[in-house]
């Protein structure tokens, strides 16, 4: 028999309120708005997860909102010169790189280091 993970259930809780955050992020690439919930909700849930590992996730997350956002705007600005496009396309496939790498962890149980760039 294997050893039971006991797990405190404040961790337990956002653990899940994380993967819904990662959902909600990765629906956005389909949806948009969907990520402009992820971020409230994040900023609203890190408070409860501070001192747990899965803050790292929500720091992640929120790290991931901001650039991806902040690129959007200036490459997308840069697309009118052509140079953007490739620009645009290399920041989705990072920001998608990110939730996964992140939503992996989360379901690994293992933190983040939401300080680095991959």
């Amino acid at each position: 028999m294997e050893p039971q993970l006991i797990e405190d259930p404040r961790v337990d809780s956002a653990r899940r309120i994380a993967a819904i955050c990662y959902a909600l992020y990765a629906l956005s690439f389909l949806v948009g708005v969907t990520a402009i919930a992820a971020i409230i909700l994040g900023y609203i849930k890190r408070e409860d997860s501070d001192g747990t590992w899965v803050d790292s996730h929500f720091r992640w997350q929120i790290r991931t909102f901001w650039i991806t956002l902040a690129g959007s705007i200036v490459f997308g600005i840069l697309s009118l010169i052509v140079i953007g496009i490739p620009l645009l396309i290399a920041l989705y496939i990072w920001a998608i790189y990110r939730i996964v790498k992140g939503w992996l962890r989360l379901y690994e149980r293992r933190p983040v280091s939401p300080d680095r760039m991959f």
